[in-house]
């Protein structure tokens, strides 16, 4: 088992490596640039269109705004909590800043996916609408190029039940029996049977579930943190320029923080920010794929609005409040610095916030990317693999809150970076038809415009 890990463990050094991250940030900048920075341009049109998606608008199986709900619940997760203090502790505080131009830059490359997904996307057997980085693939660049498609299907397949499920149902009973003392055992079981209600009832139903609980989850964690950012004002903007100074120079050893080099703050502020908002990985245009529209770029507009939200908001403030409380220097990591530095700021509370808010994102994580996996096992086998997978994806919950995760945190996030290779590859050949759709729908919207003007 060690050599295994050790092998992993390479592996994992590798796909995280600097070829990644230049793949990643590269695709990232040249989407950017290729639509003229459209995406950062348009935050507030695409808000508007969130809104107005509550309802259907065309073919597909779910609102635009469950799709988009559905893409965040399994995006607003550990990674908000655990991995933006796993940055800081490991990067230093500069690692933010890192994570917050990868967000930037995600935002193109969440759009081009969710485009791509809509745009390519087909019926199964059963008449549903199914779509992906495997399906863009197999239907954008050719028969030929199926097997890189089927790769991705793989990988996810398999991914989902390290990131997807053992992971998170770990997280869930680690953090309530540290704080509430609950058998991690018991609340695998509990786990199990609340997701399986949810997940059994298919994708309508977990989109339903998605739009109901992930606005409240993240508009009660976010006012969480506005309320701690405002109680200590005076310190945001020393924060800020702390983050600056050292996302460019060494941060230096104090405390329990051991240093960090300018390249260690780059990678796993990428890094980390490519996990919590999943901009590049391919799982988010599987859900948006099913979104009721017949319009691929409305869907891509709202779907960016996931990394957006998921990093240069929630992420933001999480990292805010390490920094500002100085928790960062004292050698935690992972959810306990965040839950140390939110009781620091608010003695008797914090930590209760923290504990409860990774709980809820991490169920809401398995149940979103329950729907990747299956959604991947039906490209492989066929719709009638869909069933037997629900049913041993839920199965594997109570056995994930019991485990020793080290090893399956690593097989998971080596998985998810060769989920990426596929999906940007197929980003980076199919751009032209991302451009071509883009501009084909702001003519006709600036059409409209002129006509409404003139009339």
């Amino acid at each position: 088992m060690d050599f295994i890990s050790g092998l992993i463990g390479q592996l994992n050094g590798i796909v995280w490596g600097v070829p990644m991250l230049v793949l990643i940030l590269g695709v990232g900048i040249f989407l950017t640039v290729g639509l003229k920075f459209m995406p950062i341009l348009n935050v507030g049109p695409a808000f508007k269109l969130m809104w107005s998606g509550r309802g259907a608008s065309g073919k597909g199986e779910i609102p635009p705004f469950q799709a988009l709900m559905t893409a965040m619940s399994a995006t607003v997760g550990t990674g908000n909590i655990a991995g933006v203090a796993t940055a800081v502790f490991i990067g230093g505080p500069g690692a933010l800043f890192w994570m917050w131009m990868t967000a930037l830059l995600g935002m193109a490359t969440k759009y081009a996916e969710a485009v791509l997904a809509v745009n390519y996307r087909e019926k199964d057997e059963n008449g549903a609408y199914v779509g992906g980085p495997m399906y863009y693939i197999k239907n954008g660049m050719g028969k030929k190029w199926a097997w890189l498609g089927t790769l991705f299907a793989v990988f996810g397949a398999v991914a989902c039940f390290g990131i997807g499920n053992a992971v998170q149902s770990n997280s869930i009973a680690q953090v309530l029996y540290s704080n509430f003392s609950f058998s991690p055992l018991i609340v695998g079981l509990v786990i199990m049977l609340l997701a399986g209600g949810v997940i059994l009832g298919g994708l309508k139903r977990v989109g339903k579930f998605a739009g109901a609980l992930v606005p409240v989850m993240a508009v009660a964690y976010i006012l969480c943190g506005l309320v701690i950012l405002l109680m200590n004002l005076s310190e945001i903007g020393p924060a800020i320029m702390t983050i600056l100074e050292l996302a460019f120079t060494p941060a230096s050893a104090q405390g329990g923080f051991a240093g960090a080099t300018v390249w260690m703050a780059i990678r796993f502020g990428v890094a980390r920010g490519v996990f919590s908002n999943e901009a590049g990985l391919g799982s988010a245009p599987i859900a948006h794929a099913s979104a009721q529209t017949d319009e691929p770029v409305r869907q891509g507009l709202i779907a960016m609005l996931g990394t957006f939200l998921d990093t240069l908001v929630i992420c933001s403030i999480t990292g805010l409040v390490i920094v500002i409380s100085g928790a960062w220097t004292e050698g935690e990591s992972g959810a306990a610095l965040t839950s140390a530095a939110f009781d620091q700021v608010l003695p008797g509370v914090g930590g209760y916030v923290v504990a409860i808010s990774l709980a809820i994102f991490a169920f809401t994580t398995i149940v979103g990317w329950s729907v990747y996996g299956e959604r991947c096992a039906e490209y492989l086998f066929g719709a009638k693999a869909v069933l037997p997978f629900r049913l041993v994806f839920i199965v594997a919950l109570p056995v994930g809150a019991i485990m020793e995760l080290d090893f399956v945190w690593l097989l998971g996030d080596t998985l998810n970076a060769l989920m990426a290779v596929p999906n940007l590859i197929a980003l980076a050949v199919l751009s032209p038809v991302v451009f071509k759709l883009t501009k084909r729908y702001f003519s006709q919207q600036q059409a409209l415009d002129d006509a409404a003007t003139e009339s």
